[in-house]
């Protein structure tokens, strides 16, 4: 973290302002997170300034600035800090330290540096959950390939590789079937120079998540338990709610709301979980920040996580989670190659009934890289199903062949 003696020298380099709005919200970081958190905040008048590395980000189109930098570089996070009156985050990849100069200053920022700070790195989330009594699959940091080894004679295989810090949709894990697996693992997530820890592989049958929002004051609104269906650690489909029986649906908001409260989580919190073979729920990692599982509450309730995470970052009663329907599927838009963002085959997609599209706006497509995503409500799962799908399929990103 670069040293700062005083914000000061910061505020007299800001250009002419224009005066506050009666709320005005700064994010850390551009993306289509940043956007969807706009879109609800803009609806309650207040205005958005975003921070991030350069001008062209989906939120750029709705905040009423972009302030370029870098997210981690103090001045740049102060600069933000002063032009508004709350900071939030739309990632968990910010330097805690850097982050921790906002409140030092006076700046309200939530979810704290102090959650961040134990969120982002996993090694540290999962000993502060494993202390608090939740369920987790077993893991041990590792410092050396025979630390590997060792966990192996304790697990057993399969076992999974994981970077502590930075690692999401599948980068920064490994999983490690035998022995022969070791040196591939390591050089691919940089053990030499990454901090990576070690975790036993779960049987699960179903992936489940459930999106949690903790107010200021420690109030507490639970979405509904949803599967979600991962292709190459990608989330592709959420179905909401999880067909699992009540006891277990029940089980997974205690464990859920547990672990937002050992972490002094504020706003929309995504809790991802594992249900074993054995009918055990175990916590598998947490976002402290809205997430992905939870995009179909923008048409599926009454209250979205977005709308609902503005609520509580801005000291607001939080609204109600309740269903609009008996079921909603979200399904996302996966970039199909490298090229141009926009979508292509909106226009068929649009005239499916009863989907909504959501296009992030992102300028480049990659394989596998979330451009969108499509929710549609139903009185079955499988008709909301069939729907979203029917939709996603019609639309691609990218150099198609």
């Amino acid at each position: 973290m670069q040293n700062i003696a005083q914000p000061q020298p910061v505020l007299d380099q800001l250009p002419n302002r224009r005066p506050k709005a009666a709320c005005t919200l700064g994010i850390v970081g551009g993306g289509q997170l940043a956007k969807m958190i706009t879109q609800s905040a803009l609806q309650f008048g207040c205005e958005v300034v975003v921070l991030e590395r350069n001008d062209h980000s989906p939120a750029a189109t709705l905040a009423r600035e972009t302030v370029i930098g870098d997210w981690d570089n103090p001045e740049s996070l102060l600069r933000l800090g002063s032009m508004v009156d709350v900071v939030t985050l739309e990632n968990e990849f910010v330097d805690a330290d850097s982050l921790a100069a906002l409140e030092k200053f006076g700046h309200r920022l939530w979810p704290s540096s102090a959650t961040i700070r134990l969120v982002q790195d996993k090694l540290l989330q999962k000993q502060a959950l494993e202390k608090a009594g939740l369920p987790l699959p077993k893991f041990k940091a590792v410092s050396e390939k025979n630390e590997i080894l060792e966990a192996a004679k304790e697990f057993g295989w399969p076992l999974v590789l994981k970077k502590r810090r930075n690692g999401y949709d599948g980068k920064g894990n490994f999983t490690l079937r035998a022995t022969t697996d070791v040196d591939e693992a390591w050089r691919q997530l940089g053990g030499d120079s990454n901090g990576l820890y070690v975790e036993a592989f779960c049987p699960f049958t179903m992936e489940l998540a459930i999106m949690i929002t903790r107010s200021q004051t420690g109030e507490m609104a639970n979405y509904p338990l949803v599967e979600t269906v991962q292709h190459n650690h990608i989330c592709h489909v959420v179905k909401a709610p999880a067909i699992v029986p009540a006891g277990i649906a029940a089980r997974a908001v205690e464990i859920a709301r547990k672990a937002v409260e050992t972490v002094g989580g504020v706003g929309s919190i995504g809790v991802e979980l594992f249900l074993g073979r054995d009918g055990q729920v175990l916590v598998n990692e947490m976002a402290p920040r809205v997430h992905n599982s939870g995009h179909y509450s923008i048409e599926g309730c009454v209250c979205s996580q977005f709308e609902n995470h503005v609520r509580a970052v801005m000291g607001w009663p939080l609204g109600s989670t309740a269903m609009l329907a008996p079921a909603a599927v979200m399904v996302n838009l996966l970039g199909s190659g490298k090229g141009s963002g926009a979508p292509q085959g909106i226009d068929k997609a649009l005239a499916i009934p009863g989907a909504h599209i959501h296009v992030y706006g992102k300028s480049v497509s990659v394989p596998g890289r979330k451009m969108g995503h499509v929710t549609a409500l139903g009185k079955t799962m499988e008709e909301a199903l069939g729907i979203s799908r029917r939709a996603a399929e019609l639309i691609e990103f990218g150099e198609v062949a």
